[in-house]
């Protein structure tokens, strides 16, 4: 089977970071967290939700657990920032090369900082988009703090 080209995209990107990934397709689609994780058969906990926001102007990328709500003050803070925006589709794809709701951990057309949330870390496996609302895959956490260089900080809203 043929993989979409943002998929493959995702594959490629995985590899030069000496990474081998294994993308699933849900026609069902993987849009939500909830969705997702009803799809894969995992706790809503373990999918990875990947959160475009702009920060003080600077677009930054934040990974979250299904299972919570991001703190937008908590995501400024981290990032030096002050104030804490959402942006919208046009942004999320021209900074990440995706569209929302299939942003991947990597493989993005331009370099952001990102931010994980700490609760990904208490799972053997989490899931994450791989570049569109139907595909995605499994990852060992650490293995995607490592490969995004992503800064591991409270984010969870109280």
């Amino acid at each position: 089977m043929k993989l979409h080209a943002n998929v493959a995209r995702v594959v490629e990107a995985a590899a030069a970071k000496g990474l081998t990934i294994h993308p699933r397709t849900f026609p069902e689609g993987t849009k939500t967290a909830a969705d997702a994780a009803a799809a894969i058969g995992v706790e809503v906990g373990q999918i990875v939700k990947s959160l475009i926001f702009a920060v003080d102007g600077e677009v930054v990328l934040a990974y979250v657990s299904g299972a919570n709500q991001l703190d937008e003050k908590k995501l400024a803070h981290a990032a030096g920032g002050a104030k804490c925006a959402r942006v919208d589709a046009d942004v999320v794809r021209a900074t990440t090369g995706f569209p929302i709701g299939g942003v991947p951990p990597f493989g993005h057309t331009t370099h952001l900082k990102v931010f994980i949330d700490p609760d990904l870390l208490q799972y053997d496996e989490v899931w994450a988009a791989a570049g569109t609302w139907h595909d995605v895959f499994g990852i060992e956490p650490h293995k995607l703090v490592d490969a995004s260089g992503g800064l591991v900080v409270g984010l969870k809203r109280s």
